[in-house]
């Protein structure tokens, strides 16, 4: 088939799509103009790289030859990458939340020619099905409305836009007075799980900014309960399914109150952040325990995501072989068969049984106490701890033999900023001088390659860095 217009594009996302039926544009001068020239409506999809639902709906609809057609023949049809064009999704995906109270990716969002939304949405089957419009339904529906009842479409897309304009109007106080910081800390304290930490119920995020305020308010105020209850949420967090046990590094979020299922592609914005907290965690308290995340996830960037040139890699899909989480799940027999003798100790302390704890496999996660695990098995805590960690290496081997995630190789800059924070934080604690030689090695391949004119520049590709970068 030949490939689209998307085909000329560098990032990994949009070259996903490069050879589907569908003649995708980039967001550009063109694609636009093609719009007003035309008279045609445009469908803007935006996602990124690593994003399971995104592949779903590519599959199901964007592969699929009548919905193609569909598109084709009605609209000026955009990919846009949400990491190489946060403005744009941050525009678009605000009326998605205005409009249906929630957001996410896949964004699916029907503009007029001049770029006014008029219908908007995430994921769509590509059938009707359980309530849900789909997608070939809704684009038949949305071209028919555009010849036949084109004064219903400005109605929409005006009271879109009116919406949108109502939330940019934003007054800002001359002085942060600290009955505002009171305010946002007894709110997040009354959204936080008091069992599992975290705030709301599932899914959940890691918000480390929220933690992050929490410790320094707990200081503030001299309230001890904030933070402890940050406390509490990190290490609920590092004992779950939302940490990879076996290598170190954090899933995107957890599909469950409990943090044990996640949603297994890593981001290097969370896995830049959350070092930083869990080294504040570590210098309050001076447990061992943080300090290992900040090690093992810092490591874990420093493998899997860091470029030969210095700069840090977007993302890991969590999809391998057309299967989410399939690199990262365990069936109790392998085990078994890699660990030998040490297998029962590894599999209690991990939660790993017969039938599996997720879908007839197992996330290793962690809810009993190492003590415990060492009593029953007549060890000391520091030989059991020895076990697990030999039996973590033996199976980070076999594991590596597996079909790996797909990886981002895209470089943000903003994301790269946060991640050379992450190193020198974690070096501060840790005194890793290979943390410290990271941070140094990316601040000089920004200043080397992603500067040009004097202008800071936004994505690097295969050898070029493009767009204006964004704070």
């Amino acid at each position: 088939m030949e490939p689209n217009k998307l085909i000329h594009e560098s990032s990994p996302y949009l070259l996903q799509h490069a050879h589907n039926p569908v003649q995708w544009y980039p967001w550009s001068d063109e694609a636009l103009k093609k719009a007003k020239d035309e008279n045609k409506p445009i469908f803007l999809s935006v996602g990124y790289s690593a994003c399971h639902w995104c592949h779903v709906m590519a599959h199901e609809s964007f592969e699929n030859q009548e919905i193609a057609q569909i598109m084709n023949e009605n609209f000026v049809n955009i990919k846009v990458d949400r990491e190489e064009r946060p403005d744009i999704d941050d525009i678009y995906q605000k009326v998605c939340q205005l409009v249906t109270g929630s957001g996410g990716w896949p964004l699916s969002v029907f503009l007029t020619p001049d770029q006014r939304p008029f219908y908007v949405g995430t994921y769509f089957p590509p059938l009707d099905s359980y309530g849900r419009p789909g997608f070939g339904s809704v684009t038949r529906q949305l071209a028919q409305a555009w010849k036949e009842k084109p004064h219903d479409v400005e109605s929409a897309s005006e009271n879109f836009v009116n919406s949108l304009q109502k939330t940019e109007s934003i007054t800002i106080p001359s002085k942060l007075d600290r009955s505002v910081l009171d305010e946002a800390a007894v709110n997040l304290l009354s959204l936080g799980d008091p069992t599992n930490g975290g705030f709301g119920s599932a899914p959940k995020f890691p918000n480390a900014a929220n933690l992050s305020f929490m410790l320094r308010y707990s200081k503030l105020s001299g309230i001890s309960k904030f933070q402890e209850f940050t406390l509490k949420t990190l290490t609920k967090m590092a004992n779950g399914g939302i940490y990879d046990q076996i290598m170190g590094g954090f899933h995107r979020y957890s599909t469950d109150s409990r943090w044990h299922v996640p949603h297994f592609e890593k981001m290097l914005y969370d896995n830049a952040l959350l070092p930083v907290v869990y080294a504040e965690a570590y210098q309050i308290t001076k447990d061992e325990k943080y300090l290992d995340v900040v090690n093992q996830t810092l490591e874990y960037v420093l493998k899997e995501m860091t470029s030969p040139d210095g700069g840090f890699y977007s993302a890991q899909d969590a999809d391998s072989e057309g299967e989410e989480g399939k690199y990262y799940v365990w069936k109790k027999s392998e085990i078994r068969e890699i660990l030998g003798s040490n297998s029962d100790l590894f599999c209690l302390y991990y939660d790993v049984v017969d039938g599996g704890n997720f879908e007839g496999h197992n996330i290793l996660h962690n809810n009993i106490n190492l003590s415990s695990v060492a009593f029953q098995y007549g060890k000391t805590e520091s030989e059991a701890r020895d076990i697990i960690q030999k039996s973590k290496e033996k199976l980070l081997q076999e594991r590596n033999k597996r079909v790996a995630p797909g990886r981002d190789e895209k470089i943000l800059t903003g994301w790269n900023g946060l991640m050379i924070t992450g190193f020198l934080r974690g070096y501060r604690v840790t005194k890793n001088d290979s943390f410290l030689k990271a941070a140094e090695n990316c601040i000089k391949f920004i200043e080397e390659k992603m500067i040009e004119n004097g202008e800071l520049l936004h994505t690097y590709k295969d050898g070029q860095a493009k767009l204006r970068a964004y704070s």
